[in-house]
C-alpha cells in the first residue's frame, strides 16, 4: 500500500510538471516587437514564462493560438502611476502616497496593495507592469518610487526604490531661484556622502549636524541613504518641469552632478530639443496636451511628441493621474495621427520605458526576454479596441474586472432579483 501511494504522488508531479512546463506558440500574428519601426508577420515561442523564440518560420509547442489578423505587442509599462497606493483620491484612508516624516527617502514600496482595483482595470487594458510614483515631498528632490508587475500576486515582483523624484516650477510656496538653490545644495551635500557613512546611523546624523542645508531640512539618516544611492548607483531621478528654462538649468545640474536625469512635463521641451538630445535626455509627456495649462506650458502644441522623436529624443508617455493609467495608448495613437511613427510610440510604452528605468528582461519581445505579451483585437493604439489575452510572466492572466463583473450582473441573469445575480 505505501509504495502504491509514492507511485501515486510521483505520477501526481509528474503531470503538474508537465502542465506547467507545456510551451505556448502564437502562430501567424503581426509583431510590433519594441525595437522595430515596421511589424513583421511571425511566430513566438515561449514556455516557463521566457520566450524560447522569435520567428518568421515554423514554430512548434504544445499549446498553439492563431492570431492571424490579430497585432501581438508586449506588455504596455506605464512609466507615471499611483497604482496600488491610491484606490480613491478624495478618500485618505486609500492613500499611501505621502509622508509628514521622512523627505529624500520615502518610499511607497512597501504600501503596495497588488488586490487594487487599478490593478485588473488597467491589465484588462493591456498594461501588465507599472512604475508607481509618490507625491512630491516638501523637498524639491525627494521620494522614491518603485516597479511592479501586475499579475494580482501577493508574492509581488518589483523593483524596489528604483527611481527618485522631484519638482522644478510654479509654485505657491517657493520662487524658482529658491528651488533651484535648494536643489544644488541638495546635490552638493549628496556629493559629499561615503560608503563608510551609510553603514552607520550615527555618523549620518554627525553629517546632518554639520550641514546647513541637512539640518534647516531636518533629514533623517533614510533620506541621506537614498541620496547615496542616487549619487552612486545611477538612480533614475525624475523631475518635473515645463518651461524651456528651467529645462536647461536642469540639463546643468546633470552635467554638474552627472545626474540620470529624466525630465516629466516638458511641454516646451521643444524649444530646447537640441540641448536636451545633445546630453541624452529622456523625457515623459503627456501627448494629449494641446493648449497651456499654466504659464509655464505657453509652448504646449499637439505636435510635440512629433517634433522631439524628430530630434533623436527619447520618449515615454504618461496620462493624467487617475485610475486610466492605459489611456498612454490612446495618447500613442493621438502622437501617430499627429506625426509620430508607430514604431516610435509603440517604444514610448514598452521598450523606450525598460530602458530608461533599466527594468531587465521586459518591455521588448525576443529570444530570452521574460513573456509579457498581448494579443490585441485589432489597433492598439486605438481606444475602442482591447486585448484577447494577456499574458504576464508567460501566464495568461484573467481579464476579469470590477466593471465587467458589474456589467454582467446587470445583463445577464435577468430573471433573477439582483440580489442574487453573481
Amino acid at each position: 500500500m505505501k509504495c502504491k501511494t509514492i507511485l501515486f504522488a510521483m505520477v501526481i508531479l509528474l503531470n503538474i510538471n508537465f502542465i506547467e512546463s507545456q510551451s505556448v506558440v502564437i502562430k501567424n500574428a503581426t509583431i510590433y516587437d519594441g525595437i522595430s519601426d515596421e511589424p513583421f508577420v511571425g511566430n513566438i515561442l515561449f514556455e516557463d514564462g521566457i520566450i524560447k523564440k522569435v520567428s518568421s518560420t515554423l514554430v512548434q509547442g504544445d499549446i498553439s493560438i492563431d492570431a492571424t489578423g490579430k497585432i501581438v505587442t508586449p506588455g504596455f509599462i506605464a512609466a507615471d502611476t499611483e497604482i496600488g497606493i491610491v484606490e480613491i483620491g478624495a478618500l485618505s484612508t486609500t492613500r499611501d502616497d505621502g509622508s509628514d516624516i521622512y523627505k529624500i527617502g520615502f518610499s511607497i514600496h512597501d504600501a503596495f496593495n497588488p488586490n487594487s482595483t487599478l490593478v485588473p482595470w488597467n491589465r484588462a487594458n493591456g498594461i501588465t507592469s507599472a512604475i508607481t510614483l509618490p507625491r512630491n515631498t516638501s523637498s524639491p528632490i525627494g521620494g522614491l518610487g518603485s516597479y511592479f508587475v501586475l499579475d494580482g500576486s501577493l508574492n509581488i515582483t518589483s523593483n524596489r526604490d528604483m527611481v527618485m523624484i522631484g519638482r522644478l516650477g510654479a509654485s505657491n510656496s517657493s520662487s524658482r531661484s529658491e528651488t533651484l538653490s535648494v536643489m544644488d545644495d541638495i546635490l552638493s551635500f549628496a556629493s559629499s556622502i561615503t560608503g563608510k557613512d551609510i553603514k552607520s546611523n550615527s555618523d549620518l546624523n554627525a553629517l546632518i549636524e554639520n550641514s546647513a542645508v541637512a539640518s534647516y531640512m531636518e533629514l533623517m539618516p533614510r533620506d541621506l541613504k537614498a541620496l547615496y544611492s542616487l549619487m552612486n548607483e545611477n538612480l533614475p531621478l525624475i523631475i518635473k518641469a515645463n518651461r524651456a528654462s528651467d529645462i536647461l538649468k536642469l540639463i546643468e545640474l546633470k552635467k554638474k552632478y552627472k545626474l540620470n536625469l529624466i525630465i516629466m512635463g516638458a511641454q516646451e521641451s521643444a524649444l530646447v530639443s537640441e540641448s536636451l538630445a545633445k546630453n541624452n535626455i529622456p523625457l515623459i509627456v503627456n501627448p494629449i496636451n494641446n493648449i497651456p495649462n499654466s504659464f509655464d506650458e505657453l509652448a504646449s502644441n499637439i505636435n510635440l511628441s512629433s517634433r522631439l522623436e524628430k530630434s533623436g529624443i527619447k520618449l515615454m508617455f504618461n496620462t493624467s493621474r487617475a485610475h486610466n493609467y492605459h489611456l498612454i495608448r490612446q495618447g500613442a495613437g493621438i502622437a501617430v495621427a499627429n506625426g509620430m511613427t508607430y514604431g516610435g510610440a509603440i517604444r514610448s510604452i514598452t521598450s523606450n520605458v525598460a530602458e530608461s528605468f533599466n527594468i531587465k528582461g521586459r518591455g521588448v519581445i525576443k529570444q530570452g526576454n521574460i513573456a509579457d505579451l498581448v494579443i490585441w483585437e485589432a489597433d492598439p493604439l486605438e481606444p475602442s479596441s482591447m486585448p484577447e489575452k494577456v499574458y504576464i510572466n508567460g501566464v495568461d492572466v484573467d481579464l476579469t474586472t470590477r466593471s465587467s463583473r458589474l456589467r454582467d450582473r446587470y445583463t445577464k441573469n435577468l430573471e433573477k432579483p439582483n440580489t442574487y445575480r453573481n
